[in-house]
């Protein structure tokens, strides 16, 4: 059961992970659409621009690697979910094509009203993707979807109350993330008055997210009282509870301007929102279909656990530099050539050390998966590759030139 539940869960962390930064993206569109008229109204619309611009790619990579690991070890449940819910599905994957187009075609805009139409199709589709997305995800929570190609209705099966709750739900916290990610942005680069506006929007579209999840629950209880049950009992009930906690503790943070703490908080909220649905259902994906029924053949789950595991050496450290430029407001120069110091000595043995302690945490993992029967050596292995990550990404922290290395603008001081 364990080596069946593992590439589950890689996928309930890169769907957290999509819905916080992905949907932070998609929040800025929604304040694009409601930024109003005016010179105020358009400094709104290019600071969100400026803000994501450098990482919204990288966001929605996160959707892509949900797909296909689930795709690759969940092959009767993704089937299932996609037939059935093919069409609203097909009505995200609309929004998405749109929202990019939109997003690529705005710099070649020839004037102001080619630019607001422009505009206005990016924010419409910003709204319409993650609604989408969040009824797709209330149907499979209300056990809508059945186990087969197609076996579902393909329009009931998400136009329900839950479903539709759901969705609002996850356009409102979409507006609420993307407006403290921006307060934070504008109070980095001085813009007093964009910050101005956006904490307030801030304040308010996290006090109406939690007035629409209160509200929700009530028609959670009227139309799914088992999924109801579910969340507020057992190990769900802790999530939900971690999630009240840091969507209160984000706004005193905004409230006192206390920006950075204010994103992770603000992140913890909606990603305890997909533990708490995860929980609820664990572990069972489908109706009469648990994680080790839905789960593929041993092989194939092996390599899917490696190929994650081993692609986040890469992924992550790319994504740390990405993150740290962007965060900090510029993309800075690293020295790239510079006479040779007693400690990039040091940290070239240690990154030799590293890379050798990883190289053999990989071949012990990937061996106790592939040749051991027993759960405990599955285990085992699992760790093994877990460390693997963990050396191989300090072996390039620690890289003679690499993130160690000194900026440029220090290196001047």
């Amino acid at each position: 059961m364990l080596l069946q539940s593992i590439p589950l869960v890689f996928v309930l962390i890169g769907l957290a992970l999509y819905a916080v930064l992905g949907g932070a993206d998609f929040g800025a569109g929604f304040w694009q659409l409601f930024a109003g008229r005016g010179e105020h109204a358009r400094r709104i619309r290019e600071q969100a621009h400026h803000s994501m611009g450098p990482v919204w790619e990288a966001n929605h990579v996160w959707l892509i690697f949900v797909l296909t690991v689930f795709w690759t070890s969940y092959p009767k449940a993704f089937g299932s979910i996609a037939s059935t819910l093919g069409v609203v599905l097909f009505i995200a994957a609309l929004g998405i094509i749109f929202r990019g187009a939109a997003y690529a075609l705005r710099a070649g805009a020839s004037g102001e009203r080619e630019a607001g139409t422009i505009d206005t199709i990016f924010a419409l589709s910003s709204i319409l993707t993650p609604f989408a997305l969040g009824a797709a995800i209330g149907a499979v929570a209300t056990n809508r979807v059945p186990v087969g190609n197609a076996a579902g209705r393909l329009f009931s099966s998400w136009l329900n109350p839950t479903s539709i709750f759901i969705g609002v739900l996850a356009v409102a916290s979409c507006a609420y993330l993307a407006a403290v990610y921006l307060a934070a942005d504008a109070a980095r680069d001085g813009h007093h008055a964009l910050e101005r506006d956006f904490r307030l929007r801030a304040l308010g579209a996290g006090i109406l997210t939690g007035a629409i999840a209160a509200a929700g629950i009530f028609v959670v209880n009227a139309d799914s009282h088992r999924l109801f049950h579910s969340l507020l009992t057992g190990p769900a009930v802790a999530a939900v509870i971690v999630s009240f906690l840091a969507g209160l503790a984000t706004l005193i943070l905004i409230y006192q301007r206390r920006y950075e703490p204010g994103r992770y908080f603000a992140a913890i909220a909606v990603a305890a929102i997909v533990a708490g649905w995860a929980l609820a259902r664990w572990p069972t994906i489908l109706p009469g279909l648990t994680v080790g029924q839905a789960a593929a053949e041993h092989d194939t789950l092996v390599w899917v656990i490696v190929s994650v595991l081993g692609g986040s050496a890469i992924l992550f450290p790319s994504l740390a530099v990405l993150f740290r430029l962007a965060l900090a407001g510029r993309f800075s120069a690293v020295q790239a050539a510079e006479p040779e110091r007693p400690g990039q000595v040091l940290a070239a043995a240690r990154t030799g050390l590293l890379t050798r302690l990883a190289i053999a945490l990989l071949i012990a993992g990937f061996g106790l998966l592939n040749v051991a029967d027993a759960e405990w050596a599955h285990a085992v292995g699992i760790v093994c590759l877990f460390w693997f990550v963990v050396l191989g990404f300090r072996a390039i922290i620690f890289m003679p030139g690499g993130l160690t290395a000194p900026d440029l603008d220090d290196q001047r001081q």
